[in-house]
């Protein structure tokens, strides 16, 4: 099994991991704090989730690059210096960000609020949690460093520990602290979820007391591979400063590009709404649906493309660095098959399967209105990942600008449709225009990959209709299963009936998929090894 694969593997399965325990800890927390707890949590992290980016400026990804294009040559010294000028680059950042952030969170609460009729989430609500949740930009930016230094040397585990120890600690006191302060002090929800993104700081202390824990284990070994180097390049750090920004700088708007999508609905989507004629309540409730518990859905399936997109560019980079042209060729398909064996047949799933997932986690309030925007937004998150794999490329092959060029291009249909959409196809508009913006980025990476390198997408191709066969077959087990089911089981009327129904689904669909994708050895020509695992289920012809 490749290097690429066991990465992908292991940070896949962390991210996956945090992921879903993302996802599944919003059930209770929405029991907790409702739809206006919802939308004032997801309303205070996506401009934490931009200034973060802008905290770390990409230096995380890019020391990652770094640092593995030099190991390949040899230097890892190099290495070393730019990892402790980061370190202390990525501190100014982060105390930088955090100041601005908190300074100005009364003047962004005002400009994603909007309408005389806002009633339900004010000015000062936002601008509190906006404020509570900018202390985690004081730590987070010197960890992340530490995170990239790591998987430059290709070693993954501190990166997938430290992840989802983070996101377990930070789940415990957004679910403890909710109900100590909900039940226990009679506090209002605003506080519960002040507290609750008060809670990114201290997952963020435990993620790096993991990290800590990793780097005295390691410093001898790394410290050994400098005072063994017979190369040295002896760079200047300015230069250093400038390589590794010429790396750093597309990792930004690269890194935020799902962010920047949601800031285009935070600052218009209620507008939109409010001039299209529909209520508080209605805009309230569907923005929650769409960017904050339908997103928590929606980007499940992409956590292979993040993990991917980590594991993937240390090693495109070595490929690239030292001319190994088939090796990187075999390493590019490998890396857009994998997303497409595995996020394809998950978001057509999750598509046919919107309402009744949506009912089965959130609660069957609204479950019509609420499952339709969950239906339309579930392919949308092919397009997310397939713009994480393409970008890594891109990066991997020292093609990272043009990243920015294709998100820029994205981001204006964003812009330049959003609205118009709303007005005509309402919540569903906005899913639209999201996905015509990650469409035409996707597409833009693509290009200018096959332009680059001369690479040819025939064999994806290929891989991909087999996949389309496969899942047509997996759609229609589940619709048998789902109106068979329907006929004892109202999931629309019974959240046990929604949950039962989910299940069945799932592993009827899956097994189907997966025995598809087994017998015709697509898995295995795809992840380069048998799948032992399922040799327990399945006997191969």
């Amino acid at each position: 099994m490749s290097k690429i694969v066991r990465g992908t593997l292991l940070l896949t399965g962390a991210t996956f991991l945090s992921k879903f325990l993302g996802m599944i800890y919003v059930v209770p927390f929405n029991s907790l704090v409702g739809v206006k707890g919802g939308t004032l949590f997801n309303t205070a992290y996506i401009p934490y989730s931009i200034f973060l980016s802008f905290s770390t400026v990409g230096v995380p990804l890019a020391v990652s690059k770094f640092v593995s294009k030099y190991n390949s040559l040899g230097d890892y010294r190099t290495g070393m210096r730019m990892f402790r000028a980061g370190m202390i680059l990525m501190f100014i950042m982060g105390v930088i960000c955090f100041s601005v952030m908190f300074f100005s969170a009364e003047w962004l609460a005002g400009l994603f609020i909007s309408g005389k009729d806002a009633k339900i989430v004010t000015v000062s609500d936002v601008t509190l949690v906006i404020r509570l949740v900018s202390f985690a930009l004081l730590i987070i930016p010197s960890m992340s460093i530490v995170r990239g230094f790591f998987q430059g040397y290709e070693s993954m585990g501190p990166t997938a520990v430290s992840q989802v120890t983070e996101q377990i600690v930070r789940i415990f006191f957004i679910l403890a602290g909710s109900v100590v302060i909900l039940y226990v002090l009679d506090g209002s929800v605003v506080s519960a979820v002040g507290f609750s993104t008060f809670s990114a700081f201290i997952g963020a202390v435990a993620s790096g007391i993991v990290l800590f824990i990793y780097w005295t284990k390691r410093k001898a070994n790394i410290e050994q591979k400098i005072e063994q180097q017979t190369v040295s390049h002896h760079v200047p750090l300015k230069h250093l400063f400038q390589e590794l920004f010429r790396y750093a700088g597309p990792f930004v708007l690269v890194g935020l590009a799902t962010s920047l999508y949601q800031l285009v609905d935070l600052i218009t989507f209620d507008r939109a709404m409010l001039q299209a004629g529909y209520r508080e309540e209605i805009r309230v409730m569907t923005y929650a649906a769409f960017n904050f518990y339908g997103h928590k859905l929606v980007i499940i399936p992409g956590t292979i493309a993040i993990g991917l997109s980590l594991a993937i560019i240390p090693a495109l980079t070595a490929s690239f660095v030292q001319h190994k042209r088939q090796e990187l060729i075999h390493q590019i398909n490998q890396a857009l098959q994998i997303i497409l064996v595995i996020v394809i047949p998950a978001v057509c799933g999750l598509s046919i399967l919107a309402d009744v997932s949506y009912g089965s986690l959130f609660g069957l309030s609204d479950i019509d209105i609420n499952g339709n925007i969950l239906r339309w937004y579930a392919p949308v998150g092919l397009l997310f990942a397939m713009f994480t794999v393409t970008s890594s490329v891109l990066q991997g092959i020292n093609e990272q600008r043009f990243a920015v060029i294709s998100l820029s291009a994205g981001l204006l249909m964003k812009i330049l449709f959003n609205t118009i959409l709303i007005h005509s196809f309402g919540a569903i508009g906005a899913v639209i225009a999201t996905g015509l913006a990650s469409g035409t980025a996707v597409v833009l990476n693509m290009w200018r990959i096959r332009s680059a390198i001369n690479f040819s997408f025939k064999q994806t191709f290929k891989r991909t209709a087999l996949v389309l066969i496969f899942v047509l077959f997996m759609l229609i087990g589940v619709m048998i299963v789902k109106g068979l089911l329907g006929i004892f089981l109202d999931y629309t009327e019974s959240r046990a009936a929604a949950i039962i129904t989910l299940i069945s689904c799932v592993l009827v669909g899956a097994g189907i998929y997966l025995w598809f994708a087994y017998q015709s050895t697509l898995l295995e020509r795809t992840l380069g090894n048998r799948i032992r695992v399922l040799d327990r289920f399945f006997k191969k012809r």
